[in-house]
C-alpha cells in the first residue's frame, strides 16, 4: 500500500530561515509624525545646517584642499545619508525593512559625530592658521605659527569663520541625536 500524499495546504512546510529574522524595532513614529519629535527636529537641523556647512566651504573656493576636502566629504556624505534616513522615516518604509532601527540610528549618529567632530577641528585649524591679506598688500611671514599656512582674503576668512561655527553646531546636533538614540536603544 502506498502512503497518502501530503496536502501542502493542510501541512505547509515552515522555512526556518523565514522565522529567524527579527521584527523591525523602531520607537520613532513613522510618517510625518516623526517631524514632531525631538529626534526628527534634530535630524532636520542636521540636514539644514550640514548643507549650509557644505555651501559655505564650497563658496570659500576651498583654499586648503587637503584639510577642507575632508570637511566637504563629511558634510556632503552626512547630508545625503541623513536625508535618506529622514525619507525612510517619513515614507514609512523603515517599517518594511526588518532590522533594529534603534541600533542603526545610534550607530549612524555615533559615526557621524566622530566624522563631523574631525571636520570641525580641521575647519577650525584652517581658519585659525589663516593670514588675512588686505587688498593691494603683501604678507611677510618670518616664522609660521604651525605647519599650516593659509592666505585668505577678508571674504574667504569670514566665510570660513561662519563655516567653523556651523560645523560646531552640527557636531552638537549629531551628539544630541546620538544620546537620544542611545536612550531609545537601551529600552
Amino acid at each position: 500500500m502506498s502512503e497518502p500524499a501530503a496536502n501542502p495546504a493542510v501541512n505547509p512546510a515552515v522555512n526556518p530561515a523565514a522565522t529567524s529574522f527579527p521584527t523591525a524595532t523602531i520607537t520613532l513614529p513613522l510618517g510625518p509624525g516623526v517631524l514632531r519629535t525631538y529626534s526628527g527636529a534634530l535630524l532636520c537641523l542636521e540636514i539644514l545646517l550640514g548643507g549650509l556647512v557644505w555651501i559655505l566651504v564650497a563658496s570659500s573656493n576651498v583654499p586648503v584642499p587637503l584639510l577642507q576636502g575632508w570637511v566637504m566629504f563629511v558634510s556632503v556624505t552626512t547630508f545625503v545619508f541623513s536625508s535618506a534616513y529622514l525619507a525612510l522615516l517619513i515614507t514609512g518604509l523603515a517599517d518594511r525593512i526588518n532590522t533594529d532601527w534603534n541600533f542603526l540610528d545610534l550607530f549612524y549618529h555615533f559615526i557621524a559625530l566622530l566624522f563631523y567632530f574631525a571636520a570641525f577641528v580641521l575647519e577650525a585649524a584652517t581658519t585659525a592658521a589663516a593670514i588675512k591679506i588686505l587688498p593691494n598688500q603683501t604678507a611677510c611671514i618670518l616664522k609660521p605659527r604651525g605647519n599650516i599656512l593659509t592666505f585668505l582674503d577678508g571674504r574667504q576668512y569670514s566665510i570660513n569663520v561662519v563655516a567653523t561655527i556651523f560645523a560646531f553646531v552640527v557636531t552638537l546636533c549629531y551628539g544630541c541625536s546620538m544620546v537620544m538614540g542611545f536612550k531609545r536603544w537601551r529600552k
